[in-house]
């Protein structure tokens, strides 16, 4: 039997199915060193991941917060007026209790241009910065900026044992259309840099294997029909000034691995109370218990306030039908009402099914706001639901 692998702190029951995370418990368990906010996009990952980082900040953490969101909201909510791939202090914080926060947000290139630099020789570095194929791999390929997610938390997490700068990292993985992406992109990249396909399939052959280079010479004719003699040629170049790098990724790649599956990392699966989110949430919870990671619970954000009223959708519709026609603003009223009940509901039963499947799962229910969170008041109001949901 698969023992489920769930970093969490002192529980209390929401309901029959479902723990309530405690998510004060988390953040204050000075053992928790990495904590991972993850789920499919368009969910409130970037949101999240910087009221959590905020919350432990000001709870006494030293804290740096990692996004990587093309919109840059994380910036203008925390009063930054830009972030990139260095850490910039974040002001206006109440530190009394000794913590701090810094933010950055990733950037792909420059952190797959770092990796490049710091492992070989500044020409062959050079050689390799400059190689269109490596620019167009360092920017768009699939998986590159899971890959580098990763990496950079690697990066920091070594800086951090070293000079003591943070004792907690939160990332905010990319907006990914699968939650998966995040843990399979990275594999499939380094499988790719490290593939002996590619160098089999770039590499002249040695020695008297006249067959072996007939068959090469086959490949790379057609190759070169497909992508052109100069992507080819760019292809080939940059897996001769790479070849000493390529193992190096995939170790890389490996032991972040590994770090992601340590005790001290939390996983937060982020989800809207919608289909589609949960399923999705669903099955990176399985993920994560299937690769023994550390599952700290999930966090279901958005969710529809219950009316103050307790009348039913029903009661308001056959209201609303009452009035036929006169009063249209107290009918339309009462129509909302209908509507927010039986969202409500909807969003209530999928939550429950979510809750029955997968019943050690601690989770808390986020309200939404009326408004976006532009400013460090309103991450910490979506802090403070966090901790009560």
């Amino acid at each position: 039997m698969t023992r489920r692998h769930t970093r969490v702190g002192p529980l209390a029951a929401t309901d029959a199915r479902a723990p309530r995370l405690d998510v004060d418990a988390l953040i204050d368990d000075s053992a928790v060193g990495i904590i991972v906010c993850c789920g499919s996009g368009g969910v409130g990952k970037t949101t999240t991941s910087a009221a959590v980082a905020l919350r432990a900040a000001e709870r006494g953490r030293r804290v740096v917060v990692v996004t990587i969101d093309p919109a840059r909201r994380l910036a203008q909510a925390m009063g930054i007026e830009r972030l990139d791939n260095t850490p910039r202090p974040v002001t206006g914080l109440d530190l009394s209790r000794g913590g701090g926060l810094d933010a950055m947000m990733l950037d792909m290139k420059s952190t797959f241009d770092e990796v490049v630099i710091s492992q070989t020789t500044p020409e062959k570095a050079a050689q390799i910065l400059e190689n269109p194929f490596y620019v167009a791999l360092s920017t768009s390929f699939a998986g590159t900026q899971e890959y580098m997610a990763m990496e950079k938390l690697g990066q920091i997490h070594r800086a951090a044992r070293k000079d003591g700068s943070y004792d907690l990292i939160v990332v905010d993985t990319p907006p990914s259309r699968s939650a998966l992406d995040f843990l399979d992109a990275p594999e499939r990249l380094s499988s790719f840099l490290d593939g002996r396909f590619i160098r089999l399939l770039l590499t002249p052959a040695k020695g008297p294997a006249r067959l072996m280079s007939a068959g090469l010479g086959l490949i790379t004719n057609a190759l070169t029909k497909i992508v052109g003699a100069q992507v080819l040629r760019d292809m080939q170049t940059f897996v001769a000034a790479f070849d000493t790098l390529f193992g190096g990724f995939r170790q890389r790649a490996q032991q972040t691995y590994r770090l992601l599956q340590a005790d001290g990392t939390a996983f937060l699966v982020v989800a809207a109370p919608e289909p589609d989110a949960l399923r999705e949430a669903a099955y990176f919870t399985e993920r994560l218990e299937a690769d023994r990671m550390p599952l700290a619970g999930l966090v279901v954000n958005r969710a529809s306030q219950q009316p103050e009223s307790t009348m039913s959708a029903e009661e308001a519709m056959a209201a609303a039908a009452r009035l036929n026609g006169e009063a249209s603003v107290t009918a339309a009223l009462l129509r909302l009402h209908s509507d927010r009940a039986r969202m409500v509901a909807s969003e209530a039963r999928l939550i429950s099914r979510f809750a029955t499947g997968h019943p050690d799962v601690p989770m808390t229910v986020v309200p939404a706001l009326p408004s976006d969170v532009h400013d460090l008041d309103g991450l910490r109001q979506v802090g403070a639901l966090l901790a009560s949901g």
